[in-house]
């Protein structure tokens, strides 16, 4: 038999082969992932065009990120699009939820409609943002045509050409595109409930709102919690269908300008990448902030 010290050099050398077989995604990870995070950084006390020698400059990008008008503005747009966003996404995850956790009205083939209700989400931006622009046309939109024909409207409405509609529609653009992504964590957690919990219930004549609010959605909190997050993370970030939808210029009158798009725009239209760098590590601390005010609030909800 080999001795204990063969034995750890064959160990030491099979760790040795693992280490090359990782290499190539350490190396990726770290170019692609790692670097840019701490550039960026630096850049955001530079003033820096995206060519030349960055000039160093301390604090001023943050300070005028502060004082920055169009930020503040673009932030108060994002978070007004993600405030319609989330709770049709969320209400329809739910409403679909408890249709099919339903104990008297089970449904078949349930797999099917999962996969139905997450085909949005794998479908590429560009795409959906040229399928609603043709939908939602002013002049030859769908769904302009249906209302025309059902005398709800006498002429069509210009769905991107309103503040308020434009940004209605990109919200329930984003609603779509993500609320199956809900669903379907919320019926994981609905299916990681014991179910001896609502037959119990069912026993004792509870209705399905009442073991619904009394049972379900007090042990769904945690999963509840991490979409919440999750969405306002994402939410906050929001910049391809706006973008697609505007040709990247925010209209109209600048209500779809969101942080990311003015963001890019800064960085790559005006060539002042100094400051799209302190935009972005102020993002970061806002979605930090929220996210962490989000948690404290639900997970001492969850605590009671």
């Amino acid at each position: 038999m080999p001795s204990n010290d063969i034995i750890r050099t064959r160990k030491r050398n099979i760790n040795n082969i693992a280490y090359l077989y990782v290499l190539p995604f350490v190396f990726v990870f770290i170019m692609f992932s790692i670097y840019p995070v701490f550039k960026t950084l630096y850049l955001s006390f530079t003033q820096y065009k995206g060519y030349g020698e960055p000039i160093p400059v301390g604090i001023s990008n943050y300070k005028r990120v502060i004082s920055d008008a169009m930020f503040w503005r673009a932030l108060i747009n994002t978070i007004k699009i993600w405030s319609v966003n989330i709770v049709l996404q969320l209400g329809l995850a739910f409403l679909l939820t408890i249709i099919f956790n339903d104990l008297k009205y089970r449904i078949k083939g349930i797999g099917l409609f999962r996969a139905l209700f997450y085909l949005p989400n794998l479908i590429a931006p560009a795409s959906v943002a040229f399928l609603f622009a043709a939908l939602l046309d002013w002049q030859f939109g769908t769904l302009n045509q249906l209302l025309i024909d059902a005398k709800l409207v006498k002429v069509g409405i210009n769905w991107f050409g309103q503040p308020g509609t434009a940004q209605l529609a990109v919200s329930v653009i984003g609603a779509w595109m993500w609320f199956g992504n809900s669903f379907i964590m919320l019926m994981a957690g609905v299916q990681g409930i014991s179910k001896d919990y609502f037959e119990a219930a069912a026993i004792d004549g509870a209705g399905r709102w009442h073991i619904f609010g009394k049972i379900t959605l007090p042990l769904l909190k945690p999963i509840l919690l991490y979409v919440a997050i999750t969405s306002l993370i994402g939410g906050l970030q929001i910049f391809d269908i706006p973008f697609l939808i505007t040709d990247g210029i925010g209209a109209p009158h600048g209500s779809l300008n969101t942080v990311v798009m003015y963001l890019y725009n800064t960085a790559f239209r005006y060539n002042n990448v100094g400051y799209a760098g302190a935009i972005a590590y102020f993002l970061f601390l806002v979605i930090a902030v929220a996210a962490g005010i989000q948690y404290k609030i639900m997970y001492h909800k969850r605590e009671e």
